[in-house]
C-alpha cells in the first residue's frame, strides 16, 4: 500500500468515526428548559461521489445551513417552539427545540465547490462529488 494511499485510508477513518460519535452519545440531550439534538445522518459511497442524508423533520430549507470550512461539512440550524403553545402547561414534551449543529471530517478527494443540496419531506441530501486523486512522486537525486 502506498504512503498516499495509507493517508487517504486514515483520514476515511476518520471521517467514519465523526460519523459515529452521535451514535455513542445518543441524539437528545438536555440544556436547562431546553434540549437540543443532533441530526441523524445516513453517509454511502459510490465511484463518483459520497451521498449524506441528514434527518430533519418539522424543519423548513430557509430554518437549515450548510457550510464547508476547514475541511469539514457542518449542518446547522435551529427549531422553535410553537407559538400557539405558550399559554397553559405542557404536560408531555418529546419534540427537541434549540439549535443543532452536526460536523463531519471531509476525505481531501471531496470537490467542495461542486455540492449540492436538497431538502424534501424533512430529509436533507447533500452529494458530495470526488476529484480525482492528487500526489506526486518524489525521485530521488
Amino acid at each position: 500500500m502506498s504512503l498516499y494511499q495509507s493517508n487517504v485510508n486514515h483520514i476515511f477513518d476518520d471521517f467514519i468515526k465523526d460519523l459515529s460519535v452521535a451514535r455513542r452519545g445518543g441524539t437528545r440531550s438536555g440544556r436547562g428548559n431546553n434540549t437540543f439534538f443532533v441530526p441523524l445522518i445516513d453517509v454511502h459511497e459510490n465511484d463518483n461521489e459520497f451521498f449524506v442524508n441528514a434527518e430533519l423533520p418539522g424543519l423548513n430549507k430557509d430554518q437549515i445551513n450548510i457550510d464547508v470550512r476547514d475541511n469539514a461539512l457542518i449542518i446547522s440550524g435551529e427549531t422553535k417552539k410553537e407559538q400557539k403553545y405558550e399559554k397553559g402547561e405542557t404536560l408531555i414534551q418529546e419534540r427537541s427545540y434549540g439549535s443543532f449543529t452536526r460536523s463531519i471530517s471531509l476525505p481531501p478527494n471531496v470537490k467542495a465547490e461542486d455540492i449540492t443540496a436538497k431538502f424534501e419531506n424533512g430529509l436533507l441530501e447533500l452529494k458530495l462529488p470526488k476529484s480525482a486523486p492528487t500526489g506526486k512522486k518524489i525521485t530521488i537525486e
